[in-house]
């Protein structure tokens, strides 16, 4: 039986890691957790709040956030990208902090303490595809964002995800973000 304050919605869901991270955490851990936690305090949280998105919760070394359209997500994601990169200008060179990220426009169930659903799923496997420093989004955030942001948004190639047990699989263009 689902909890009473479930809900579905469609939302704009970007998903993040630290590239890297355990390569980092076994160099050094102190610095790692203080860029971590530096990045967040200064830099992830509030643009997120800024943009009007929510973070779902944190994922030791990254987070998933909800948003209400693909175009907060995704000039939030660039402002983001921009401020972490200016920040590692000074770190140690041999230990970057890139983060990835994936952004999908989709339906997802919300019970007040997280998030599920392919919505969600797509985004993730977005961030995993995505190169440290970059962001790649989904053909449906593509449609919603093209001509609204800033950027240049170039098609990278199709690609397969499987989202379901049943081995239904997901037929998604992907698109990377030029900033």
């Amino acid at each position: 039986m689902a909890p009473p304050n479930v809900t579905r919605k469609l939302a704009a869901i970007v998903a993040a890691d630290v590239a890297g991270y355990t390569r980092l955490m076994e160099a050094n851990e102190e610095i790692t957790l203080k860029n971590w936690w530096e990045s967040r305090q200064t830099i992830i949280d509030p643009t997120i709040a800024r943009y009007g998105g929510r973070i779902v919760k944190h994922t030791g070394d990254g987070f998933l956030a909800e948003f209400l359209t693909a175009t907060e997500a995704v000039r939030c994601a660039i402002e983001m990208q921009k401020a972490l990169a200016k920040r590692d200008i000074g770190l140690n060179e041999q230990a970057p902090f890139l983060f990835r990220m994936g952004i999908n426009l989709g339906e997802i169930v919300d019970d007040e303490e997280d998030i599920y659903g392919d919505g969600v799923n797509i985004a993730a496997r977005l961030e995993q595809l995505s190169e440290p420093g970059g962001i790649l989004i989904s053909k449906q955030v593509f449609d919603h964002v093209d001509g609204h942001v800033p950027v240049n948004l170039i098609s990278l190639e199709r690609k397969w995800f499987q989202v379901r047990k049943t081995c239904v699989s997901y037929n998604n263009s992907t698109f990377g973000v030029l900033f």
